[in-house]
């Protein structure tokens, strides 16, 4: 069994078992004019991360290893839109109204599609989540166990809403999980310091964290 340098302790793995999960790395969070900008945040935070996520993609994908990707979307009728996510917050545009990039999340939209430089391979996993978790209302469960998976490793956005909370989904099921921390950001710096700390207190209590150099290496050498 290799090892990945991490907080709390080193991050034992086995590769045949490991997957990387990309999350909602889309135009609607990272460009102007998208969902993130109309609630008023430097959407510039996840332009910055890009060239970092797609080493770690690029990483798994040498290595031959599994690579996941979600996008946070919706219906276009809207269907699986709860009134109390649609109508909280006081965004300029709304889920589901018509943007700069097309319908705010709403499937097969222009702002919804993930960012060109770190688009999913033919064949490699997308799964399209209405929730904040990729867990809920998804097949990402069962597209882990048909790929035969048991640890996981994480980058996108938000760190503390999406990221966070698919870890939590993933680590009540079993998983072992780890945060790449360079590869995920927020909009708010102190929301992602606050949410690297909860991940790894108590032990671990939810998953690990690294640097993304540190989990290309733990992956080269094993």
């Amino acid at each position: 069994m290799a090892e990945i340098d991490a907080l709390p302790f080193p991050f034992a793995f086995r590769p045949e078992a490991m997957a990387l999960i990309v999350i909602d790395m889309q135009r609607d969070f990272a460009e102007p004019g998208g969902f993130g900008a109309s609630l008023g945040n430097d959407v510039g935070r996840v332009v910055a991360i890009v060239p970092t996520v797609k080493r770690l993609i690029e990483g798994f994908r040498t290595a031959g290893l599994p690579v996941i990707h979600t996008m946070e979307c919706h219906r276009s009728d809207l269907s699986d839109l709860p009134p109390a996510k649609r109508n909280r917050g006081n965004p300029s545009i709304r889920i589901g109204d018509a943007g700069p990039m097309g319908r705010v999340l709403v499937v097969g939209e222009p702002g919804t599609a993930i960012l060109d430089e770190v688009a999913p391979l033919p064949g490699e996993f997308v799964i399209e989540k209405p929730g904040k978790g990729a867990c809920y209302a998804t097949s990402f469960g069962e597209d882990l166990k048909r790929l035969g998976v048991q640890q996981l490793v994480f980058a996108g956005v938000t760190t503390e809403v999406c990221v966070q909370t698919t870890m939590r989904e993933a680590n009540d099921r079993g998983y072992e999980c780890l945060l790449a921390e360079d590869a995920t950001e927020s909009y708010f710096p102190e929301f992602k310091a606050a949410a690297l700390a909860m991940i790894r207190a108590q032990g671990a209590i939810v998953g690990w964290t690294a640097m993304t150099d540190q989990v290309l290496k733990g992956i080269a050498d094993a």
